[in-house]
């Protein structure tokens, strides 16, 4: 019984289980992690990726798979920081109002958590109200399409996470 299940113990490749558990884990805390804040989720995914093929070469991940995740990883970050803007600017905010969610999108990046989702928020809407010379009525609405681009940039995020995982299954497996 014992040397059965030595000789089970001993033949198992844990190396390739090893590196299935840790890309598989990595590609799924980064799909949460497109939805979730503070979470580089196409990042994730993509690190995933590269670290398969590196441990494990012979998986028969290609490295143009690996190239079109990159550039899959820029495109939802290029959407996900323009979206804001895009709201803004779709709910009547003024070009000052874009630019206020860019530059508090960018002061957001170095404030801890709050600062990712009110950053381009505040900057908005002080800028709808300081440079743009707007009421608070309207400097509101904008603030509101910078909501609702966020939220869309959100769902583009996660669709485009989805995406790569399923690129590099299929990948995979053909």
């Amino acid at each position: 019984m014992i040397e059965s299940l030595t000789h089970f113990v001993t033949s198992i490749d844990w190396s390739f289980w090893g590196v299935w558990t840790l890309t598989s884990v990595l590609m799924l805390t980064g799909v949460a992690g497109s939805v979730l804040p503070l979470l580089p989720g196409p990042l994730l995914v993509f690190l995933a990726a590269l670290g398969h093929v590196l441990l494990r070469p012979d998986s028969g991940v290609s490295w143009w798979c690996v190239a079109g995740l990159f550039v899959l990883v820029l495109v939802a970050y290029v959407l996900d920081f323009l979206s804001g803007a895009a709201g803004t600017r779709w709910f009547g905010g003024s070009k000052y109002a874009v630019w206020g969610v860019l530059v508090g999108g960018i002061v957001g990046l170095f404030v801890p958590f709050p600062g990712l989702i009110l950053g381009p928020l505040l900057g908005g809407f002080c800028f709808e109200l300081w440079f743009a010379k707007k009421e608070l009525r309207p400097a509101v609405k904008s603030t509101v399409g910078t909501v609702v681009g966020t939220g869309v940039g959100l769902v583009l995020r996660l669709i485009i996470s989805l995406l790569m995982v399923g690129w590099f299954v299929a990948d995979v497996i053909w």
